[in-house]
């Protein structure tokens, strides 16, 4: 038994091949898979419910992505839905599918799985010690938990077989493994879920398996004992090195990966190049765990930021930016602490210096003499209003203060007026844990939507 999945893209909102595209189409595929979500960004996404991408991209390539699934007339999954995988999102790309069904005057059955957990479902499984740690451990009580904005599961493969049993044109999947979406049909029809497992992880961004990354668009065959992959782009190639690569991607293990009820072990995996596109890989195996866990995710409201970017051009302050801010900062914890009456745990002040090394800080190894440095200066406090007053009461001396006592004072650039910015609610992230289930389906729902526009 062979499966076909098409997967256009690492994820829905980036773009691809539409020619690579519109050749896979003609492969016949059993399915078109794609990913609508990450935590790549941070916790933003997650703890607001809201999209990395937008609107007008996803509507636009789902648009695409529906014509296809209707001329062939096969599954179309997305899982991750809105990014974040959040109930709201998942009704977010309800939203944009139903507008599209009457675009295209398509008559659909949409199955939609919901993977949020409410603060009662988790206090409840914390309280009867159904929640473990993961590596590394974070700290979770039930003020942790109450404070909580939103909570997801990751699927695996047996919340969306479950849609696909119900015979769906289109399944919008809460937050899920980007793996799943991939293995699911391949092992409901039988394949070895080692193989398609390995499979779908080599496949879940698409060509980045490929020597053309930015190509976008797979294919992967699916058979009992191996699965073939090769890209459709006519300049992209799959190689043994760039798909045996791809286990290193954002995986700590380059011979383990861990998903829903057990692990992937590639360590006998073998891998060998058909011709110059395509790979064939056999010798994955799946172990399955003695009890059935999903991954945890959550993020919640740690606090409000204002930040504050000025400009030194002078070749001594340039040269003296971390002597220069290590004084200001000194300086005006004193005034703030003087002038708002606030301790040190009230609030958080940083200061990054952009081009030289605001990304790495500390632990930068390169040493560079720029023209210019930006410094940018983030306040985080408990709330808005206070962060907003802090930003306010420093801004004279981010633009005044000097190095030395004895010169006078300097002038530098504010590139913005007003020069600090609200980014509003910073969100972190609050949970690294796995629930144990006893039923895999037991804290997802799936619901059924019958659309006739015809």
């Amino acid at each position: 038994m062979k499966t076909k999945v098409l997967v256009p893209s690492g994820v829905l909102g980036l773009g691809f091949d539409i020619k690579a595209f519109e050749k896979g189409l003609k492969l016949s595929p059993d399915v078109i898979s794609i990913d609508g979500g990450s935590t790549d960004s941070g916790p933003f996404s997650l703890g607001t419910g809201t999209s990395k991408y937008s609107r007008t991209s996803i509507k636009s390539e789902w648009r695409t992505l529906m014509i296809a699934r209707h001329k062939l007339n096969i599954p179309l999954i997305i899982g991750s839905c809105g990014t974040s995988g959040t109930d709201n999102m998942v009704d977010w790309m309800e939203d944009i599918t139903l507008e599209l069904s009457k675009e295209l005057n398509q008559n659909l059955k949409i199955a939609k799985i919901y993977s949020e957990l409410s603060k009662e479902k988790l206090l409840e499984n914390y309280r009867n010690g159904s929640i473990a740690n993961l590596q590394p451990k974070i700290k979770i009580n039930e003020k942790i938990i109450n404070n909580i904005s939103h909570t997801v599961a990751l699927a695996g493969i047996e919340q969306i077989q479950a849609a696909i049993n119900t015979r769906a044109d289109i399944i919008l999947a809460g937050r899920t493994t980007d793996t799943a979406i991939i293995a699911a049909l391949p092992i409901l029809k039988g394949s070895n879920p080692g193989i398609s497992w390995h499979g779908a992880k080599v496949a879940e961004c698409g060509a980045l398996c490929s020597t053309e990354p930015t190509s976008g668009v797979v294919m992967v065959e699916f058979y009992h004992s191996h699965f073939v992959i090769y890209p459709l782009s006519e300049k992209a190639r799959c190689t043994p090195e760039t798909v045996s690569a791809h286990m290193l991607y954002e995986n700590a293990n380059p011979f383990i990966l861990f998903e829903p009820g057990g692990y992937m072990d590639v360590r006998n995996a073998n891998y060998e190049a058909l011709d110059n596109k395509k790979v064939l890989v056999k010798g994955a195996k799946w172990i399955r765990d003695k009890s059935y866990y999903v991954k945890l995710e959550g993020a919640r409201i740690s606090g409000y930021q204002t930040s504050s970017l000025v400009l030194l051009r002078d070749e001594n302050y340039v040269n003296n930016v971390e002597q220069w801010t290590s004084k200001l900062k000194s300086f005006l914890n004193k005034e703030i602490k003087k002038r708002m009456n606030l301790a040190s745990k009230d609030y958080k002040l940083q200061f990054r210096h952009v081009g030289k090394n605001a990304t790495l800080g500390e632990l930068e190894n390169k040493s560079s003499y720029p023209n210019e440095v930006g410094v940018l200066c983030i306040i985080t406090a408990k709330n808005k209003e206070l962060s907003v007053e802090i930003s306010k009461l420093i801004n004279p001396f981010l633009l005044h203060y000097p190095l030395t006592k004895n010169e006078e004072l300097p002038t530098f650039a504010f590139p913005f007026s007003p020069v600090h910015a609200d980014r509003g609610a910073l969100y972190e992230f609050s949970l690294n844990h796995k629930l144990k289930l006893k039923d895999p389906m037991s804290i997802f729902k799936l619901v059924l939507n019958e659309i006739n526009n015809v």
